[in-house]
């Protein structure tokens, strides 16, 4: 018998032992006795072949993955004004770049920290990559802290000073209220002004939009990028992300 067939009974073992047989099933007028043999005969083949059960998961992931990646596509396209044009994220990298990587990030977040050299070391040697940063603090306090402190940076400041207290936030030892204003005062900034802005209605309304766009896109963890239509979630290499930026390119 040919293995696509084998696969096929599998699979209506499966569903017999999973449930009654409806009336219109090819099946159904089989006696008890030739049930149970077809049965049998079916656990005995998986026995001899579990290989079998191993390409009918991989089928059934790949079929998944298709369908979660066909969804996640919607969503991007969907909020892609809150994702790519909100007017107030910071922007960087080329901002007339013919690709678009956003970036969902927490301060605290040591995957974040493990990205940040990739994704600079991408964006510096590819030249056409605009950068979108989503301030998304999820990781207590502290995180709350960095992201208001970098936002009233941005709002106090502009986008340089923003992009340097970015760097430094992603670098240095995670921020605390006891050593927030030393770093602060290490990289040039007016302590006492950038702390308070942080408290501001704008800082609130922006960290907001932020976690509702991400509660939208079904964003639970950091990092996470959006690359064209694309939901990449987690750590990814730089030759990960490389190979993206080029295969959406060539989609393009």
């Amino acid at each position: 018998m040919k293995p696509n067939r084998l696969c096929q009974l599998a699979l209506v073992a499966m569903l017999m032992l999973a449930a009654p047989l409806r009336a219109e099933s090819p099946l159904a007028n089989l006696d008890d006795a030739d049930r149970a043999a077809l049965q049998e005969e079916i656990r005995n083949y998986l026995l001899e072949n579990p290989e079998i059960l191993v390409e009918m998961y991989s089928l059934l992931e790949e079929r998944q993955r298709a369908a979660t990646a066909e969804t996640e596509q919607s969503l991007v396209s969907d909020n892609a004004k809150a994702l790519f044009e909100d007017g107030f994220s910071y922007v960087g990298g080329n901002p007339e770049g013919d690709v678009t990587l956003v970036e969902f990030l927490d301060y605290q977040c040591g995957y974040c920290r493990k990205a940040h050299p990739d994704v600079a070391r991408l964006i510096e040697e590819d030249g056409n990559i605009r950068w979108i940063v989503k301030e998304f603090p999820i990781l207590g306090p502290n995180s709350e802290l960095a992201a208001r402190a970098a936002i009233s940076a941005k709002l106090a400041e502009g986008d340089e000073t923003y992009a340097r207290l970015h760097e430094a936030l992603m670098t240095s030892p995670p921020v605390t209220e006891q050593n927030l204003d030393a770093m602060l005062t290490a990289n040039g900034l007016d302590a006492a002004k950038i702390r308070a802005g942080m408290d501001a209605p704008e800082v609130t309304r922006r960290i907001a939009a932020t976690h509702e766009l991400a509660r939208t896109l079904n964003i639970a963890g950091t990092p996470t990028f959006v690359l064209g239509d694309e939901l990449v979630r987690g750590y990814v290499p730089l030759d990960q992300l490389e190979t993206i930026v080029a295969n959406k390119r060539s989609d393009d």
